[in-house]
């Protein structure tokens, strides 16, 4: 049992208090009783009072008293199972610019290949806000959750692997980022589902991200991942700053060329623990067709509705009897005829 407003149990104290206060009362009657009249002549003054109807007349209306403060507090007793229907969707997008989305196993480049499956989402969107987290080891809002599909674009082209400090890969920080970012929302008077689309190719680098995760599981924001990238892997093509002349390929600290994987494994652990599903491109005519699918049943609630459990409030119960009591109080005599 939990309470509305606890705060009105105080005035439980009321009750011990006004039967002290009636003990104290008999007593003097009592004595005055003594004082002044004979056993005889008290009877008769006091002809067809029923002490019984009396003591069952202040017990009554205590226990209404009692069962009132009880309502005033607001018990809530057992669960209440109600349905919640999402409309529309609030989708964040986190895009993973290490240095390894520039390999080319999937064409023209990981990330190339990423930024035109997203401008594909934006342009399924209807009136759902979207927002774009860029990450590597750090993670940035590169654009608030907007209705401004022209202006996200514009965010979504300048999106380079170039612009970040790190190379590495860190879920945290974009799952960090994409907290604050959901919490950060105004209510826009809608229900909508809460959806974060990691697009990685999984080499992750950083800090575990299982609280971070957590976070976003118990705020219910859904977690779908996307890997673009192959299980063989390749190497970190490195072009002429402003051209398309190759001039290498990213080499580890021994001087060794760097060969990249899709770790599937990783982005298939965050969106299952995520409740969300996995999708993945690994050639370059590979679409999110699938994850476009999901998107229209969310926008729609045929997925995104869901029971919901809480307290049931029973102060009606409790000011019923109240009522019942403070009658009964009435309508019970203290004098029979």
């Amino acid at each position: 049992m939990i309470w509305e407003n606890s705060l009105y149990l105080w005035l439980l104290t009321l009750i011990p208090a006004g039967i002290v206060l009636l003990w104290w009362k008999s007593r003097q009657v009592r004595a005055i009783q003594k004082k002044y009249f004979s056993t005889e002549l008290f009877s008769s003054l006091r002809k067809g009072f029923w002490p019984l109807g009396n003591r069952l007349k202040t017990i009554s209306m205590l226990a209404g008293l009692f069962f009132l403060i009880v309502a005033l507090a607001g018990p809530k007793i057992g669960t209440e199972v109600r349905e919640i229907k999402r409309q529309g969707i609030d989708m964040l997008v986190a895009l993973d610019l290490s240095a390894s989305m520039n390999a080319e196993d999937v064409r023209p480049s990981r990330l190339e290949k990423a930024k035109f499956e997203i401008n594909r989402l934006i342009e399924r969107l209807r009136g759902d806000r979207v927002g774009l987290v860029v990450f590597t080891g750090e993670a940035y809002l590169q654009s608030p959750m907007t209705l401004d599909y022209s202006a996200l674009r514009l965010f979504l082209d300048i999106a380079d692997t170039e612009q970040m400090p790190s190379s590495a890969t860190d879920f945290k920080s974009a799952m960090e980022t994409a907290m604050d970012a959901f919490e950060a929302l105004e209510d826009n008077g809608t229900d909508a589902a809460k959806v974060l689309l990691i697009i990685s190719d999984g080499e992750d680098h950083g800090q575990s991200y299982d609280e971070a995760l957590e976070a976003l599981i118990s705020e219910n924001i859904l977690v779908y991942t996307l890997g673009v990238g192959t299980a063989e892997g390749t190497t970190i093509p490195i072009y002429e700053e402003g051209t398309d002349r190759l001039i290498g390929y990213k080499r580890d600290n021994s001087g060794r060329v760097v060969t990249t994987k899709l770790q599937s494994q990783t982005l298939r652990s965050i969106a299952g623990k995520g409740n969300g599903e996995y999708y993945s491109i690994e050639r370059g005519n590979d679409g999110i067709d699938s994850f476009l699918a999901r998107m229209d049943d969310l926008e729609k609630g045929e997925f995104a509705s869901q029971e919901y459990a809480d307290y049931k409030n029973q102060y009606q119960w409790m000011g019923v009897l109240a009522l019942l009591c403070f009658v009964v109080s009435v309508l019970i005599p203290s004098y029979k005829e």
